[in-house]
């Protein structure tokens, strides 16, 4: 089990489909633990910025495999938590 502070890493908000989805329909968008759950996203949210979560989707982005002269390497791979929040609920930090 991870520790609540573990949970989020970052916000991710600095592209233009994330600013779309915080305007339009209450969704942020984290960078979260890789071995974290949907369960623990959803209280870590809640308990870090006082708000009530509706839904937590999530997924990983695989880390690319690149080259540089004659050797390979490959970057970590990343998971991504979209967070739906209830009504009249918003989160202040992104803006």
């Amino acid at each position: 089990m991870v520790r609540k502070e573990e949970i989020i890493i970052k916000p991710l908000i600095f592209s233009e489909k994330a600013n779309a989805m915080k305007d339009d329909h209450r969704q942020y968008v984290f960078l979260v633990n890789t071995r974290s759950n949907k369960i623990e996203i959803k209280k870590a949210v809640e308990k870090l910025f006082g708000v009530k979560v509706l839904t937590v989707r999530t997924m990983i982005t695989r880390g690319h495999v690149g080259r540089m002269g004659t050797r390979y390497g490959k970057r970590p791979n990343h998971k991504k938590a979209i967070v739906t929040l209830a009504e009249d609920q918003k989160i202040e930090i992104f803006g």
